[in-house]
């Protein structure tokens, strides 16, 4: 009994020890990227302007089907450990000229859906309620503005959770509900950017599980997009094929009226660990070059036709995510 208590011990201060080291290293890279990006982040990185409609004139008239958007994946979880998949606070990230949140919903052990990465045990970045006052908030103050929020219900929580976290913040009052003259079967009904705005609805929410019409602002993602593969390893990025919904390659007509999810975030193992890839983001979230994030969407374009309408990032302040995401709109 005494040397199994032991060997118990040993394998606590084992996992205890892996994650400390995991921690030191990526604070190590970390510091380094800082130390390294310092310069160009000061030069390249800065409040975008708001003209027009998103920053953009010419993006007014244009359809929200028609518009690419750089996203931020898990957009909430923000810092310097290896889970970390930002850099940025959110206020921070839509100053940056980010109109498009990812995050993972659960519910955390007092039963309020929160910010969770994998589980509240690994990563919790508070509640849903507080991240949708931010975003509100946000709203407030930028009239011209429309962002789109893409939420994962990992716990396939009720909708209702959701609803009660929406009206709290007053984000329902923002959000888009689609019109009888939208048909989700066909890709050019969505309405304008100056529309949406126009319209004071200007926050456009997606759940990729439990969406139901009895909250008719809360979409479901898989009726109007599809994903590409995610928790990629492979730095080349050499595929556009469609990942999510899983039996939706199979009827391409259907896909063809549905907006592309491009998944370009890298992950790297460690110990056996998929983690985001940090000292590899500029080159990942580059305009051109192998596995770079222009590379990939061009590559959607050549295989479907079109451009992806979330470009799905790690890291939005390293790289070019934002001039990629320009280029892609044609300025």
């Amino acid at each position: 009994m005494q040397f199994w208590r032991t060997q118990v011990r040993l394998q606590v201060v084992l996992n205890y020890s892996i994650v400390l080291i995991l921690c030191i290293t990526e604070m190590i890279i970390t510091l380094i990227n800082i130390i390294e990006q310092l310069a160009p982040r000061l030069q390249h990185f800065h409040t975008q302007p708001e003209l027009g409609c998103n920053g953009h004139i010419e993006l007014c008239n244009r359809s929200f089907s028609n518009i690419t958007q750089i996203a931020s994946h898990d957009s909430a979880f923000v810092g310097i450990l290896p889970m970390d998949n930002q850099n940025l606070e959110i206020t921070h990230q839509l100053g940056s000229g980010v109109r498009f949140l990812q995050a993972q919903t659960h519910l955390d052990g007092l039963g309020q859906l929160s910010l969770c990465h994998t589980d509240c045990g690994m990563k919790d970045s508070g509640t849903v309620q507080d991240f949708l006052v931010t975003i509100t908030n946000w709203l407030d103050k930028h009239p011209q503005e429309v962002v789109t929020l893409l939420l994962t219900n990992g716990d396939y929580t009720n909708l209702s959770h959701f609803s009660e976290a929406f009206t709290a913040s007053r984000a329902s009052e923002y959000a888009y509900i689609p019109l009888p003259t939208h048909n989700t079967s066909i890709l050019s009904s969505w309405p304008t950017l100056n529309q949406l705005i126009a319209s004071g609805k200007r926050l456009v929410t997606f759940l990729d599980s439990g969406a139901s019409p009895s909250v008719p602002y809360i979409l479901n993602e898989f009726d109007y997009f599809w994903e590409t593969p995610f928790d990629t390893t492979d730095p080349t990025f050499p595929q556009c094929t469609i990942s999510r919904p899983g039996k939706l390659h199979a009827y391409p007509d259907v896909a063809a009226e549905r907006m592309i999810i491009m998944n370009h975030f890298l992950d790297t193992e460690v110990l056996g660990m998929d983690l985001p890839d940090r000292r590899d983001a500029r080159k990942t979230n580059a305009v051109s070059g192998v596995g770079s994030l222009g590379a990939q969407a061009r590559l959607c374009g050549e295989v479907h036709g079109r451009a992806p309408v979330g470009l799905l990032v790690d890291y939005v302040d390293q790289g070019e995510g934002i001039r990629a995401q320009d280029l892609l709109n044609g300025f």
